[in-house]
């Protein structure tokens, strides 16, 4: 693994000063360097992780092959994993140039490594309303696991045939957040809104003929839900919706835990 030997996490840092490993002084260092990295072009926040539990994830879509590789290395360097969104396959052929671990998925167009052995914990269960919508649904399902949760894909369960969505009712119902991703007239999240306990985040995706408006119909159906316990995020944001499912699930893992101390 590229990483720097000064490269620590805080809990690392306060064990070698409690052990008597690192001087006060080495430990004030530490804690002085600046909380983002200056690139010149980026300005890399190292920090993120520490403040919000989530590192720094890359935008790859019109970032120039310089940047992006310089970006991409920097970040695996500092945390032994990095995660990209919206790549093209010539960008993934750029990063694997200089890092041939690198994984792409042309569906959902992830460029990431990672690391083996992760845990993933809880439920998300992340539905489409149909085949059309799997690549935003599966932008949201990697982003989902590469941050640490258990995901369910329940692909293709639209309204035009609520019986297959019934049949994977029992599953869906025990996830600690439910996604529902849908193009057209996106009626799905108001349906799951109104069968789950739990937090419904609903994605428009630009899936449908004219007058869906590119995921605007859709987006617009979401916003004006009748159902409760519905977010709405962007058209075709898949990875918002996986990264909130991920704060979703966290915090409900979190509380089941203390309830059973």
């Amino acid at each position: 693994m590229l990483r720097r030997k000064e490269d620590m996490d805080v809990k690392d840092v306060l064990l070698k000063y409690k052990k008597g490993e690192m001087s006060l002084e080495e430990a004030e260092l530490y804690f002085r360097r600046e909380p983002f990295e200056e690139l010149e072009y980026a300005k890399l926040d190292t920090h993120r992780k520490l403040r919000s539990g989530f590192a720094e994830v890359v935008f790859c879509s019109g970032k120039a092959d310089e940047h992006l590789l310089s970006i991409f290395k920097r970040l695996y360097e500092e945390e032994g994993e990095v995660f990209g969104t919206r790549a093209t396959r010539q960008q993934y052929e750029l990063i694997r140039s200089e890092l041939p671990q690198v994984c792409y998925d042309p569906v959902s167009r992830i460029l990431k490594i990672e690391k083996e052995g992760k845990k993933r914990i809880g439920r998300v269960a992340i539905c489409t309303a149909g085949t059309a919508d799997i690549p935003v649904a599966e932008e949201a399902a990697q982003t989902a696991e590469y941050f640490g949760s258990r995901v369910d894909r329940i692909y293709d369960v639209g309204v035009s045939g609520l019986h297959r969505l019934m049949s994977r009712l029992e599953q869906i119902q025990r996830a600690n957040c439910v996604v529902a991703v849908a193009g057209m007239e996106g009626a799905l999240a108001s349906v799951l809104g109104g069968l789950v306990a739990n937090p419904v985040l609903a994605v428009p995706t630009s899936v449908g003929y004219g007058a869906s408006m590119n995921g605007l119909s859709a987006l617009l159906t979401m916003i004006n839900s009748c159902a409760n316990g519905i977010a709405v995020l962007n058209i075709d944001n898949g990875y918002g919706a996986g990264y909130m499912a991920t704060q979703i699930n966290r915090l409900a893992e979190k509380q089941g835990k203390e309830e059973t101390e």
